[in-house]
């Protein structure tokens, strides 16, 4: 959870600079004043050379087919005033395109979880079709297009819309005993996973956890919602050294209609991810992990159930459990980003054991998006500075070489690729600009179209009289070097004193000073600019950005140096004259 603490130096109030407007509480977080426009919807077709974007506007809901190469409109593939799609929140298409799953009425339920109603949009017949009528969670397309998996109560169902028939897969489903094909709470919150089924590639298996909750301890919580009285919400919730759920992995087969149990030689406590690859003959990748998370095997396993630990990974402290495992074809190989020589870098894994390293600095992989044709890697790195985001591409075959910089831009670039690789977007931003979002070619980088500048959020912006923000870094007592930002009131007189506002947010791996737009924050900042404060933030040590041992220090002892360079960065702005 976020917090934030106040440090008084000495209270004087300023006065804000007459004939600009004043930022109001009503206006960040009540009117939505300070909201940049975007791109809604934004995603790549299957043939790499279009995308997809939604418009709603006064109930009607529009998904547009889009050209890569020019930036227009080719295509309405949706318009419909359907009070059904009224509130439609995410969509994905089938392999042929030709039918949208779309959710809508979606409701979370904890930090990334969330049920939805879903209905199937034929392109050509113009035909909306519920799934089923009620919310249920994670609808996913086969690859083949023809299936459709979701979770409903606790358990796993597979929908055939050639057959218009469903079929449940799991049946032993129980609130707060069993789940099947989604996560329990601590795999949500500590590593970020919902949606605990796979497809295979050839669309035949589905790959599944089923968590048996039986043996975790409740834990009761009072929710307001609107009523009169709350409502009393009791789950399992592990603590400390108490038991964790029991979790199976298991295969169904479609054509069988039979499950088999994967069983390892090991015993392993998490399993944070599992991955299909090999389309021709599907094989499975799953995470294995201990306790503790300072050891992870990755174990290829075969739909008959045979499986071998591929390599393993083994860290003094943890295992930060991420995304960025990709299989490449051509090479037989996997694309792996690891910590192992102290900073987040990018290595080659051969299937039989050999490894490979692509990037090497003093600096971190945030991001790896793919290889394309001709064996370029594309991925994004803070080489420019630890508050920086750019984009690079390397050839893989040059190891240890020089990425080239793909975006032009000092501050933070997101980055979302075309299927293929052909194409790309940029959001960029700093800590002065809004959404800057930009169309690219990836052969060189060059701007094909710009699809949002913002310019008239840049223009309310001129109406206000707004603080810089400004970048440093702080040495503390023990000569460790800080990143830190501050804001001053637009009047700011060195000679008088003011009340200073620390704002932070010191977790692992977390960033809190970056060269990025601030959002609804920048304005309450700004606010409590105009009210005669100074704000400041300090990222402290356990924070991300500056390798391993910066990030991995607070390890069984959290609380200890965030307290401590937080108190050094108070008194460093209580002693500034």
């Amino acid at each position: 959870m976020k917090k934030t603490f106040t440090l008084i130096i000495c209270i004087s109030i300023s006065i804000v600079s007459f004939g600009q407007k004043e930022v109001t509480l009503e206006d960040i977080w009540q009117n939505y004043k300070f909201y940049p426009s975007g791109v809604p919807g934004f995603k790549s077709m299957n043939d790499g050379e279009h995308y997809t974007t939604t418009e709603k506007d006064e109930g009607e809901i529009k998904i547009h087919k889009n050209s890569f190469e020019s930036g227009k409109i080719v295509e309405t593939l949706l318009d419909s005033d359907d009070e059904r799609l009224s509130k439609m929140g995410s969509y994905q298409f089938n392999l042929s395109e030709d039918k949208i799953l779309i959710a809508t009425n979606t409701e979370s339920i904890y930090r990334y979880s969330s049920k939805s109603v879903y209905y199937i949009y034929n392109t050509k017949t113009k035909i909306i079709k519920e799934l089923i009528d009620k919310q249920v969670m994670y609808a996913t397309f086969s690859p083949d297009g023809n299936y459709i998996a979701y979770v409903f109560d606790n358990n796993l169902y597979v929908y055939n819309l050639k057959w218009d028939k469903t079929t449940q897969i799991t049946n032993d489903g129980e609130k707060n005993k069993i789940i099947n094909g989604a996560s329990d709470w601590v795999y949500e919150e500590e590593f970020a996973l919902v949606r605990s089924f796979e497809w295979s590639g050839d669309s035949k298996t589905i790959a599944y956890f089923k968590f048996d909750e039986s043996d975790v301890k409740e834990f009761s919580m009072d929710l307001f919602k609107g009523g009169l009285y709350p409502t009393q919400e009791v789950f399992k919730y592990p603590k400390t050294g108490e038991d964790n759920s029991e979790v199976t992995l298991h295969l169904y087969n479609l054509q069988t209609k039979r499950t088999r149990n994967l069983k390892f030689e090991k015993d392993y406590e998490y399993f944070p991810r599992i991955t299909w690859f090999d389309n021709t003959n599907p094989q499975l990748i799953v995470y294995g992990m201990n306790r503790h998370q300072n050891e992870l095997d990755f174990i290829i396993a075969s739909t008959n159930g045979s499986n071998r630990v591929l390599f393993t990974e083994t860290d003094k402290y943890y295992i930060d459990v991420h995304d960025n495992l990709r299989y490449l074809e051509k090479q037989e190989s996997f694309i792996w980003t690891s910590e192992k020589n102290g900073y987040n870098h990018i290595y080659l894994k051969s299937l039989d054991g050999i490894e490979t390293q692509i990037t090497n600095g003093d600096w971190e992989v945030t991001n790896f998006y793919g290889i394309d044709s001709g064996n370029y890697i594309f991925y994004s790195s803070n080489e420019s500075g630890s508050i920086h985001s750019t984009m690079y591409k390397m050839n893989i075959n040059s190891k240890l070489g020089k990425g080239s910089p793909m975006t032009k831009t000092t501050g933070t670039n997101k980055i979302a690729f075309s299927k293929g690789m052909n194409y790309f977007k940029n959001s960029y931003t700093d800590h002065n600009t809004p959404p800057s979002i930009t169309l690219h070619r990836t052969s060189d980088g060059d701007t094909i179209k710009i699809l949002e500048d913002n310019s008239d959020f840049n223009e309310t912006l001129a109406e206000y009289n707004l603080s810089e923000k400004e970048f440093f870094t702080i040495e503390t007592e023990e000569g460790v070097e800080l990143n830190a930002w501050m804001m001053k009131p637009t009047n700011f007189d060195s000679k008088k004193e003011y009340p200073l506002y620390m704002f932070l947010y010191g977790g692992p791996g977390s960033q809190q000073v970056t060269d990025s737009w601030g959002w609804f924050n920048y304005f309450w900042y700004q606010h409590l600019n105009q009210l005669g404060y100074i704000v400041a933030c300090v990222d402290n040590r356990g924070t991300g950005g500056k390798g391993a041992e910066f990030k991995k220090m607070t390890y069984q002892e959290l609380g200890k140096y965030e307290t401590i360079d937080q108190i050094n960065a108070a008194k460093h702005f209580g002693s500034l004259n």
